[in-house]
């Protein structure tokens, strides 16, 4: 009996993964193909399918049927069990929330989507700021109806890192600041990298071409996927049998398209090695977004900004730049795109300052939801904390408080998990060319399979039945250290600037 219940439970998720992946759908082609015209009816579709799948969930038989499984999980298997106490915890959590609230919200981030649109195009902060103070007044409207035990920010940080606290957070970046800082300062008495020649025209359409190359030799199934041109690169799945990028081309700074093909090349991975048994299922969802993020980052930055994946595809560079790359060596290279200085632009930060634009975002949004800011005169204590932090004067909006989509889409919580990727992206690339001993070698000789399948294996195959700390306990013997990538920093930045 118990068996047949399960059944119905995964035939119901199923079904509400459906009208989440028609959602998504409407979303992607908003941000790739929709006229401006269409805004404000697609808001209105995409609010319509967000009450209905959360209806779906929601539903007081389907709670009967989660109440009679969780009362018999001990007659099931491990992952069975996990996604029962998942999808547990989700139903108590989405019953927080009426309809007509799911609707509204979903409203408001569709509203402030566009504002963030127009601001950043006008580069004027005073078009987004006060669907900014919708968007964060709904926020904490949906705080209240959650609860907190520690600071109210973990009841939207638990959205994106499971079980994520706010002193966890506080504690790490600390230790960001304590170590990371020394290590600046032993860089900056090195020899900085020559990179002026990353800084020139680079046709857009070699760009593309070379981008689509690069994921195709990460590994990028591009039978189940493909890549388009948007403002805010990203990655969006409607099952692992479709998983989408999206790009962007500055076709006067190499750096930009490269590493957003290579970053969202990343997620993309994860994504499409998901179980597809588990489609629905918890046990075929990502872990959380730090461990998301630290797919990204292992290619972004431990595999993609290295010496051994260059001389890979360094020659195909040059042949597709031959007169603004065929004269740069290799190490030249290599040393360029590990250049470190600060700069406004988060997604074109070196992975060193990357994590103080990620502090200034935490504590923007701590103080946002704790009400202790508001989002009036916000850009200004965003360009004072450049200044304070890394000693840079913002130009404007569009390269200071509006460069980022996120907050666009309410997304208040998932900045912190940028950092845990990369520290997780460490210990995990460390502990791979532990078990695969010709790991580097393979990198060097263009064949990526042996990392992809490692990752498959050890990340990908347990989609979220394991916490992120569980799941890096069994990956690597141990919690979340910032260990590993301090050495790997070190190691590689006494490189690049000689010291």
């Amino acid at each position: 009996m118990s068996k047949a219940i399960y059944g119905e439970f995964v035939e119901r998720l199923r079904k509400i993964k459906d009208v989440a992946s028609a959602t998504a759908l409407l979303n992607w082609d908003k941000e790739v193909n929709m006229p401006p015209a269409g805004a404000a009816l697609r808001s209105q579709q995409v609010a319509t399918l967000s009450g209905i799948a959360h209806e779906l969930f929601v539903d007081d038989h389907f709670g009967k049927t989660i109440s009679r499984l969780a009362a018999s999980k001990h007659e099931f298997s491990f992952a069975e069990r996990r996604n029962i106490e998942l999808v547990q915890k989700q139903f108590e959590r989405n019953r927080k929330f009426d309809t007509e609230f799911v609707q509204r919200k979903s409203k408001i981030i569709s509203e402030g989507y566009h504002a963030w649109v127009k601001a950043k195009q006008a580069n004027d902060y005073s078009i987004f700021q006060p669907v900014l103070k919708k968007l964060v007044d709904v926020l904490r409207e949906q705080v209240d109806r959650l609860g907190y035990e520690n600071h109210p920010y973990e009841a939207l940080l638990d959205e994106y890192e499971p079980g994520g606290k706010v002193a966890t957070l506080d504690a790490l970046f600390d230790d960001v600041k304590k170590k990371l800082i020394p290590l600046l300062n032993k860089i900056n008495a090195g020899t900085p990298p020559e990179d002026s020649f990353l800084k020139q025209h680079f046709d857009k359409d070699k760009q593309w071409d070379f981008g689509i190359e690069i994921l195709r030799r990460m590994g990028y199934d591009f039978d189940a996927g493909r890549q388009d041109i948007t403002p805010h690169p990203f990655t969006i799945s409607f099952g692992a049998s479709d998983v989408r990028v999206t790009t962007r081309i500055n076709p006067d700074h190499f750096n930009t398209m490269t590493w957003s093909c290579i970053h969202e090349g990343g997620h993309a991975l994860y994504e499409q090695g998901l179980p597809t048994a588990s489609y629905g299922l918890p046990s075929g969802e990502y872990a959380s977004l730090g461990i998301h993020e630290s797919q990204s980052r292992l290619w972004e930055n431990n595999v993609g900004r290295s010496h051994d994946y260059w001389r890979a595809n360094f020659p195909l560079l040059q042949s597709s730049f031959p007169k603004e790359l065929g004269h740069v060596s290799l190490d030249a290279f290599v040393k360029a795109i590990n250049k470190v200085e600060a700069q406004p632009i988060r997604v074109e930060a070196d992975e060193l300052t990357y994590h103080f634009h990620i502090l200034i975002r935490y504590e923007l949004e701590k103080a946002l939801i704790e009400g202790s800011l508001d989002t009036e005169g916000l850009d200004e204590i965003w360009n004072q904390k450049y200044k304070e932090y890394l000693g840079i004067d913002i130009k404007g909006p569009a390269e200071g408080i509006l460069q980022d989509v996120h907050w666009g889409y309410g997304s208040i919580g998932y900045f912190p998990t940028y950092s845990l990727g990369s520290f997780y992206a460490a210990q995990f690339f460390a502990q791979a060319k532990k078990d695969v001993p010709d790991l580097e070698d393979s990198i060097r000789n263009n064949d990526n399979r042996p990392l992809l399948d490692w990752l498959r294996e050890s990340i990908h195959s347990h989609g979220a039945i394991y916490h992120s700390e569980d799941l890096c306990e069994k990956v690597t013997g141990r919690g979340l250290s910032l260990d590993d990538f301090m050495e790997y920093a070190d190691r590689k930045f006494s490189w690049v600037y000689g010291v």
